[in-house]
């Protein structure tokens, strides 16, 4: 963990008290908060194991090892393989008592009549299990995964090298010339390509028939794109954690990359110029939820709903709103935020005051405005959701061999 990281729970906690029910979750530091962990321990009565790693090492244990856990935190594009390995077990629609205040982006892939669902894997698409076992759109007593935390990501810009230039408004700046040797993507096949995709599209390198299903022909193209560039020395890394993207532009390493909300949380806690892109071709979006592993039953199974009902009871969703992370339960977790928290982070209004981070530290400096608007109109933005194509594993390994990284490593 670097200088820069944010408190995020350990691994194993040492101590467990004797007799309670010990739940452990696996997940990654977008919602394993050690904020949340504690909460959640002393309202539920129980002891709390937050086993945090990144998305691939994640996935690839929720598939593996189903018996090491007990709730799968992750996304709505990490479904595919837990669910083909039968690694987790569909979730009651009955036992969720709030299930009717969760909004529609997950229940019918869009908020607003208008709104465009975006190409991808639509959550709503994964959310139902159907009588067959497959997921798919048509609503059902049961549910692959519960909705929670959810966002729409794009990249971002040191605002000091644009002093008195307009902001960034197309992806097609991510693959500027004039940024060579100071850019970097996010190393995640089913995320950075997304990001890499965008900008092709955006810079006129490249079109694609279904940016969110890419065939085999355009990976290669798109692939060999990145290649050159990166031969060239266009990027300056890879990041696989928000801590170590922030850490790139804090250590003046580059001036535009992908970026993460609690990238940008981190930046602007040190007081950094930097600013998040509203791009016109729309965002690329993702959905976090959490899922049941296949072994739970009796005693163990009613404890692991409990603490599903309880990150969408309210006081998680205003923490993650802290991090930049919008919940599911949205109303629900309005009353567990001051006025000025809910206008900027919900309404894209501007700070009336400092704002907190999880941690309670100053986020947000008074007059910041959130890029993009509210939350309404960024849900309306989505242009392609993180995605896990028909071609996936071919991905992989192209991508494994532009990022440098050896197979074991995936």
């Amino acid at each position: 963990m670097n200088k820069h990281s944010p408190k995020v729970a350990p691994a194993a906690p040492a101590v467990h008290t004797a007799g309670r029910p010990k739940l452990r979750v696996l997940g990654t530091a977008i919602s394993l908060l050690e904020e949340l962990r504690v909460k959640a321990e002393a309202d539920l009565g129980i002891d709390i194991c937050f086993d945090n790693n990144d998305f691939i090492v994640t996935q690839h244990k929720a598939a593996q090892e189903p018996d090491s856990y007990d709730i799968y935190d992750q996304c709505f594009h990490n479904l595919d393989i837990v669910w083909y390995w039968r690694a987790i077990q569909p979730i009651e629609i009955a036992r969720i008592p709030l299930w009717d205040e969760i909004n529609d982006l997950t229940k019918i892939g869009r908020i607003g009549p208008s709104a465009r669902t975006g190409q991808g894997d639509v959550p709503a698409r994964k959310l139902y299990v159907q009588p067959s076992l497959a997921l798919g759109d048509t609503p059902t007593g049961r549910i692959s995964m519960l909705p929670t935390t959810h966002n729409f990501d794009s990249f971002a810009y040191r605002s000091d090298v644009l002093e008195h230039a307009p902001p960034m408004v197309s992806w097609a700046a991510l693959l500027d010339e004039r940024w060579s040797g100071r850019a970097a993507l996010v190393d995640e096949p089913a995320i950075g390509i997304f990001d890499a995709a965008l900008a092709a599209q955006a810079a006129g390198l490249m079109d694609f028939g279904n940016i969110g299903n890419m065939t085999v022909d355009e990976i290669d193209q798109l692939v060999d794109i990145l290649e050159a560039r990166r031969r060239a020395g266009f990027f300056r890394g890879f990041w696989r954690t928000a801590e170590d993207a922030a850490s790139l532009m804090i250590d003046g390493e580059t001036d535009i990359q992908s970026m993460w909300s609690t990238g940008i949380g981190i930046l602007n806690s040190e007081g950094f110029p930097v600013e998040q892109a509203a791009p016109a071709e729309g965002y690329r979006a993702w959905h976090g939820g959490l899922c049941l592993s296949r072994h739970l039953s009796g005693r163990m199974l009613d404890v692991a709903y409990e603490y599903l009902n309880w990150w969408i009871s309210g006081w998680p969703g205003a923490v993650v709103a802290r991090q930049g992370y919008y919940i599911s339960t949205p109303e629900r977790s309005r009353r567990y935020m001051t006025a000025a928290e809910w206008d900027y982070w919900y309404e894209g209004l501007a700070a009336r005051e400092d704002l907190p981070g999880p941690d309670g530290k100053v986020r947000v400096k008074r007059g910041a405005v959130r890029s993009g608007g509210s939350y309404w109109q960024r849900a309306n933005g989505i242009a392609v959701w993180n995605t896990t194509m028909d071609e996936h594993n071919y991905l992989v390994r192209r991508w494994m061999q532009l990022v440098g990284r050896a197979e074991k490593d995936i």
